[in-house]
């Protein structure tokens, strides 16, 4: 089950409580899920009950209590708990969440994967001054607004409505996609740096990490072909991987874990990708696209170790699997740069 089929199954639950008659509520036209907070349990967390209280009249801890049991029925969920003031958290069954649903949709979708209807019909006004990064800002913003079916319009006028802290100096040494990203991966409160550290390819600097996350899921489709295989979205809970600890590092046992479990924090971040580009839409932040590549990068590189057979092992059902879910970490990895603007290499 992929987060926009948890986000339906949500609303469904609530428009069951409201047909009968335990919910006095307008039925939302779309719910957020997300990875359980601080506190939190499950694979999966939705503040819907606190977002309906103030209209239905009641706590939102018991219109999380009244969803409780809608949800617990639905196909794909295995077990929902209510937390804090009112954060229903949800574990799926071990198929839903093993990834391979999440793989078809991004492989389906491509680097529109994440693309909603979030802010359609919205024109979001953009008033920046004549400067190199409020201009980078207002650019990226310009297509992340777009994925959620809004517009952004720039305008140079007064009184300015984006101003992050500018460049201490001319980013344009760097070429066009380091400057790029020095300006965009800060917080717009946060002084960027302007340094050469950008162009180095080594694991320290995060553009290149991410960059390289790519250049790897490329060149292992390139490498299973030669290998006389190539990518099927599978069930990763079925399709054990072998040798990978919960961290995605290798085993030092070589004892077999479930895949579910060594690819959970790939998984997490690709499935969390659609709420980033909604929030950096809303919020005017591409910082928040450019940190959560970082993170989609970082869990990734370990698992990408792991997919092409090792020795004399054969390919199997199992690296098929592992393929797919590579080939769409690439995608994410590559969507999210494209939104920067900055270029995601097959070959690094």
């Amino acid at each position: 089950m992929t987060p926009v089929e948890l986000s339906r199954t949500v609303l469904h639950a609530v428009r069951r409580a409201v047909e009968v008659g335990e919910l006095c509520v307008t039925v939302p036209e779309q719910v957020v899920v997300t990875v359980p907070g601080p506190g939190g349990c499950g694979d999966f967390a939705t503040n819907v009950a606190l977002q309906l209280a103030r209209s239905a009249g009641k706590p939102a801890r018991r219109v999380a209590e009244i969803l409780l049991p809608h949800l617990a029925g639905a196909q794909g969920v295995g077990d929902v708990v209510v937390t804090g003031p009112g954060f229903i958290n949800i574990s799926l069954v071990p198929g839903a969440a093993a990834g391979g649903a999440l793989v078809r949709e991004i492989r389906d979708r491509g680097t529109g994967y994440g693309h909603s209807d979030g802010l359609a019909g919205q024109v979001v006004e953009l008033r920046v001054p004549y400067e190199a990064r409020a201009e980078a800002v207002a650019d990226a913003l310009v297509r992340i607004v777009a994925t959620q079916s809004g517009r952004a319009e720039v305008e140079h006028s007064e009184p300015v409505n984006l101003r992050p802290v500018p460049a201490p100096e001319d980013p344009a040494p760097l070429g066009s996609d380091a400057a790029r990203w020095a300006l965009l991966h800060p917080a717009p409160h946060d002084l960027p740096r302007i340094t050469a550290d950008h162009l180095v390819q080594r694991e320290g600097n995060p553009l290149f990490r991410i960059r390289y996350a790519h250049a790897r899921t490329r060149a292992l489709t390139r490498n299973a072909a030669r290998l006389g295989f190539s990518a099927e979205p599978g069930d990763l809970a079925a399709a054990r991987l072998m040798g990978v600890s919960t961290d995605g590092r290798e085993s030092l046992t070589g004892s077999p874990r479930s895949s579910a479990t060594a690819v959970r924090p790939l998984f997490t971040a690709l499935a969390d990708y659609p709420r980033i580009l909604h929030a950096a839409a809303v919020h005017r932040s591409p910082d928040r696209v450019a940190r959560h590549l970082v993170v989609v990068a970082d869990v990734a590189l370990p698992f990408l170790l792991t997919v092409l057979p090792h020795g004399e092992e054969k390919p199997s059902a199992a690296h098929r699997a592992r393929l797919a879910l590579a080939e769409a970490t690439g995608t994410v990895l590559a969507g999210g740069l494209s939104l920067l603007g900055i270029d995601a290499p097959d070959h690094l």
